[in-house]
């Protein structure tokens, strides 16, 4: 599969999240000086999940966010909670889900 380098960017950064550990699509932005939507967009075609780990990446407020192009509210939420046992396997805690 063909990535733009754009998202050679986006998951270049990405990798370097350790296990364990979570940034936001904000953080991501920032640092390459792009919107979050862009960091969203990209993430949302990332072919090298879960070794490129979008997994690791949650709204600013704390809200889980999507995984996989779907969201909580989307008709089956199988993919959110894909990523929450993702992110619980590797040590990541939650207090509580925040609503979005």
């Amino acid at each position: 599969m063909t990535v733009t380098e754009f998202q050679e960017r986006v998951y270049t950064l990405l990798s370097q999240i350790p296990a364990g550990r979570i940034t936001s699509y904000a953080t991501l932005a920032r640092a390459l000086q792009t919107s979050p939507r862009a960091i969203g967009g990209a993430l949302r075609s990332n072919p090298f999940a879960p070794e490129v780990p979008c997994h690791r990446v949650i709204a600013a407020n704390g809200f889980v966010g999507g995984f996989m192009g779907d969201w909580e509210k989307a008709p089956s939420g199988v993919n959110q909670g894909k990523k929450l046992e993702l992110l619980r396997g590797e040590g990541v805690e939650f207090n509580s889900i925040p609503e979005s």
